[in-house]
């Protein structure tokens, strides 16, 4: 089931081409000297599309700091001309955060204001700004959050799924052990799962959480969010990927899974030592095995390390048996 929203507002286009704000938007002043911020680290959240989530706040943050920490300059070049902000920005992304930090930690220590913001939602939350925060943090900066739009929130309370205790996942490991790891660890997960996709992983990604956590588990994907084509797609996970074979994925994507029907598994002991066998032949390792294993059962995890490594035991007596009979008679 698809839900579509109509275009109600102005939204932030991803293409300097194609933006579609023609007339600036009359933002509060911050001329006055009541409006001087206090120098600390203020993480302002803006819009995740649509302009009209700003806040007057975080406007108001904007305007008055000594300068904006962007993740991309050029995007938010745009946002601020819509709302006649004049601030200067400085690039703070991926690549050159580890530079970066030293000299607004600096200008900080200084007395300055600085603004952080994301392309969009709130800095810190899968983004570089977190290593910001911790970097104030240790040298006893104040850091003031300014709220602001979160794809996260957004998607789970439209997804008609469980929103009372919930997980942010962020983006899952593209591939490998780390990724088998999380998935596992989302199977028995009593609370409604967050997570980002991109349109090109997006199949892939479907594809494994079916294989994972049973193609019947309810999903709500949500896509470009408050934005111009906003979409929520309901069903289970097998449905979504039949339907996301006949219709190519585009734009960015938000998934909410429903919990776990069963948060924990009942397992005899050599249930444990067959799922333990089938992990270990994975290439997982003992302690990785024993971690998930006991997140999904309840049981200890040093129980199950023990159980591990009396199975190799086993086999090596097996091993040896086969040579010498009265081994293990």
């Amino acid at each position: 089931m698809t839900d579509s929203a109509p275009e109600t507002a102005p939204f932030l286009s991803a293409d300097p081409q194609a933006d579609p704000m023609a007339e600036p938007w009359a933002a509060p002043s911050a001329d006055s000297p009541s409006d001087a911020l206090p120098s600390a680290l203020y993480i302002v959240g803006t819009p995740i599309g649509n302009l009209e989530d700003i806040t007057f706040r975080a406007i108001r943050t904007l305007k008055s700091a000594d300068v904006i920490a962007a993740e991309d300059t050029r995007h938010t070049g745009r946002l601020l001309h819509h709302f006649q902000i004049k601030t200067p920005q400085i690039s703070y992304h991926d690549h050159n955060s580890q530079q970066r930090i030293p000299q607004l930690i600096a200008r900080l220590e200084a007395g300055a204001a600085i603004a952080l913001v994301s392309d969009a939602g709130m800095p810190g939350i899968s983004d570089p700004g977190y290593e910001l925060v911790c970097a104030c943090v240790a040298h006893q900066i104040a850091v003031i959050p300014v709220p602001g739009p979160s794809a996260v929130v957004t998607a789970i309370a439209a997804s008609g799924l469980p929103s009372d205790r919930f997980v942010f996942e962020g983006f899952l490991p593209v591939k490998g052990k780390s990724r088998k790891a999380r998935l596992g660890s989302l199977a028995t997960e009593p609370r409604s799962v967050v997570l980002y996709e991109s349109p090109h992983r997006l199949m892939k990604t479907l594809k494994d959480l079916a294989a994972v956590l049973s193609s019947e588990r309810p999903v709500s994907i949500a896509r470009e969010l408050t934005k111009r084509y906003e979409e929520f797609w309901r069903g289970t996970l097998g449905e979504a990927i039949a339907h996301y074979q006949v219709v190519s994925p585009k734009g960015e994507f938000t998934l909410a899974i429903a919990p776990s029907p069963h948060s924990q598994l009942s397992l005899s002991k050599s249930e444990i030592i067959a799922e333990l066998q089938a992990l270990l032949a994975q290439g997982f390792s003992r302690s990785d095995a024993s971690r998930q294993l006991a997140a999904r059962t309840g049981l200890s995890k040093r129980d199950i390390y023990q159980l591990s490594v009396d199975i190799d035991i086993y086999s090596v007596l097996q091993d040896k048996n086969e040579a010498e009979p009265h081994l293990l008679d």
